[in-house]
């Protein structure tokens, strides 16, 4: 397909949130080269449900909001607290109005649609109650056509086969639409199994780069510019241990592609990039399921989850990310065993909400086969079957069971939040993958999220530390500019997503700031590039 030596104005290293970034290069008449190193389109953002954290965008003002980017900002800046990334805030928060505006103008994106997410951090000054994330429609196979069968799968899909069906949703409706709207501009090609190995520099300006495709050595050269939008560097297990406090087995817990070893990560460190946040992670809790790996666990109803002391140490419902690094933190800092935490539930619960599956549905037997799910008749059992002092575990379970009577955790004040309160009654959300749907609530409980756990047997599943990424990488500016350590940009390279730190710094603000500062990113350094070859 290409010589030994072709040349684009752009080319862009990864096909997740940076395919954006390709079609507003292509969109604007530049020749545009995206390169892939799996054989599929859409990397970690595939698997996601593609929630853009957006403030003021198109979307929101159609939803009816009110909606006040200053306070936005507001609350972006009391989130992050920290003054070096405020000119990346501003960047993002003029970017991600600005590209919705530009992508609804292609019959592709057709309308982006808001759904209610509650901000992260519900005390903090210009939060909101119901969030700033929008999602891109569903899209069928057949109206893809030829450019389905390029979309990487779920990540469900992926791990157990399962059958995806007719529609492509969430992250890989946004990766169908944008893949079908870049390659139909007439100035875009696409390079599957094509890995990055180095950066080319002539006269300290990168000039392209050099990968293997399909095996053989190849060189692209970029006039504009190169952006490394090709993921974190999850995948890498020495790197991780390198960088990271991380449990033994991060790289095969981790939820990023398969594709993400941080090949970009060392290709710009290699021409003398600084780098931010290494140490950091999109951390997540982990469910473990019965073929012995943790998946994406959000919006946990019932139960308890207890340490190697037997002790509760989190508010069980929190945000994710807060929660999945709360757990990294206290085994990292307490000298008390967090990895794994224990998740335990009664018969009560079990009939409420069953497990690993819809709550009207009965356990799948192969929870109990594996032993992902097992089962104790009494605390003492329990209390051995998950080695954890039987003393303390009594007293914590004693306490949680005070708390459900009235109705407020005086510890952990679980079921207080907006966020909470969204994992028990959607009010609304769109089907995204992630979210494990809300039982009805339960009658004479003050708190439907606090059930007293008072009605053996119990049962106990495994809560391990897991992530949709590492969150640090090469220093960029408010152009999307790969920095040197002195500040000065190195010319004619971008990064972009989880190549690059992250703008909102150690913290996750909200549903979709993630693959957002990927979009946007992306965007900003097309902005650039086309401005300088204008």
């Amino acid at each position: 397909m290409a010589s030994n030596e072709d040349v684009y104005d752009v080319i862009v290293v990864g096909s997740g949130g940076g395919l954006v970034g390709a079609y507003a290069a292509a969109s604007r008449g530049l020749r545009t080269l995206v390169i892939e190193k799996t054989d599929r389109v859409g990397g970690t953002t595939a698997y996601s449900g593609a929630g853009l954290w957006y403030p003021g965008s198109a979307p929101m003002r159609r939803a009816g909001l009110d909606e006040s980017v200053e306070d936005a900002r507001t609350y972006l800046r009391n989130a992050v607290d920290d003054e070096s990334r405020e000119r990346l805030q501003d960047a993002y928060l003029r970017a991600g109005a600005q590209v919705i505006d530009e992508l609804e103008q292609n019959p592709w994106f057709r309308s982006f649609e808001y759904a209610p997410v509650p901000d992260y951090y519900p005390a903090l000054a210009g939060a909101s109650p119901t969030g700033h994330t929008i999602f891109p429609p569903q899209v069928t196979v057949a109206e893809l056509g030829e450019h389905a069968p390029l979309v990487r799968t779920c990540l469900p899909a992926e791990r157990w086969g399962h059958d995806e069906g007719p529609v492509l949703s969430g992250g890989r409706a946004l990766i169908g639409r944008t893949l079908a709207a870049f390659l139909e501009t007439g100035h875009a090609s696409l390079r599957l199994n094509t890995a990055l190995e180095s950066l080319v520099v002539e006269d300290g300006r990168v000039v392209g780069v050099q990968a293997v495709s399909d095996g053989e050595r190849v060189t692209f050269r970029a006039t504009g510019g190169v952006i490394l939008a090709a993921g974190g560097f999850e995948r890498n297990q020495e790197l991780r241990e390198k960088y990271q406090p991380v449990p033994p087995r991060a790289a095969e817990w981790t939820h990023g592609c398969p594709g993400n070893t941080g090949d970009a990560l060392q290709a710009g460190i290699a021409v003398g990039a600084a780098t931010d946040l290494l140490d950091a992670a999109w951390y997540v809790p982990g469910l473990v399921w019965p073929d012995g790996l943790p998946l994406f666990h959000t919006g946990t109803r019932g139960g308890i989850w207890v340490n190697a002391a037997g002790e509760r140490f989190v508010n069980e419902t929190r945000p994710y990310d807060q929660a999945g690094r709360e757990i990294v933190h206290l085994h990292t800092t307490t000298g008390v065993s967090h990895i794994p935490a224990h998740w335990i539930i009664d018969q009560r619960q079990l009939d409420r909400d069953s497990f690993g599956g819809p709550h009207d549905q009965p356990v799948d037997p192969e929870w109990f086969e594996s032993g992902a799910l097992k089962k104790a008749d009494s605390l003492k059992e329990l209390a051995k079957l998950i080695d954890v002092p039987l003393d303390t575990l009594r007293a914590t379970i004693k306490e949680f069971n005070g708390y459900a009577e009235t109705g407020v955790d005086e510890r952990f004040h679980r079921g207080e939040t907006p966020w909470d309160q969204i994992a028990f009654h959607v009010l609304g959300f769109p089907a995204l993958p992630q979210l494990n749907y809300p039982a009805p609530p339960t009658p004479g409980r003050p708190n439907p999220l606090l059930l007293p756990l008072d009605t053996p047997p119990y049962y106990v599943a495994t809560i391990l530390p897991s992530d949709i990424g590492t969150k640090g990488g090469l220093k960029i500016d408010e152009h999307a500019r790969v920095l040197r350590p002195d500040g000065q940009p190195i010319a004619g390279l971008y990064a972009s997503g989880n190549t690059a730190a992250a703008m909102t710094g150690r913290v996750y603000p909200g549903a979709g700031a993630p693959i957002g500062s990927s979009v946007a990113f992306s965007y900003l350094a097309v902005l650039d590039i086309a401005d300088g070859t204008d």
